[in-house]
């Protein structure tokens, strides 16, 4: 049974950092392309990263770009989302999905989504 659990999120003070982790099962990581995205009240669906399944590419959305950053540790199945200089515009759910097809770095094309992990941003 594929599934992606998220967990990591929280309450942090504006300029604070958090890491997000989304643990995958039933299915290896390399062989998904995984999306993290976010969603604050009110708004819709936003992304912020994409690792492709052929493993050669990373994409960066631009609210992503120069503050947040994708690691792996392929040993537990898990992919991270390090977020540096928090503001409180990030406040939102963030999600991480799982797409096996390799689709383009859109919320349709992600079959398999975790439930949500709240990240706070306090002024």
């Amino acid at each position: 049974q594929v599934q992606v659990v998220e967990s990591g999120g929280g309450l942090v003070q504006t300029g604070g950092s958090l890491r997000l982790s989304c643990a995958a099962s039933g299915f290896t990581l390399d062989d998904y392309t995984i999306g993290w995205f976010r969603q604050a009240p009110g708004k819709e669906r936003e992304v912020l990263s994409c690792f492709r399944r052929d493993g050669n590419s990373l994409y960066y959305a631009e609210a992503a770009k120069g503050r947040f950053s994708i690691s792996r540790d392929n040993a537990k199945n898990t992919e991270h989302l390090q977020m540096n200089s928090l503001k409180p515009e990030d406040t939102a759910v963030y999600y991480c999905a799982a797409d096996p097809r390799g689709g383009p770095c859109i919320a349709q094309s992600f079959h398999y989504w975790g439930q949500g992990t709240q990240v706070t941003v306090t002024s």
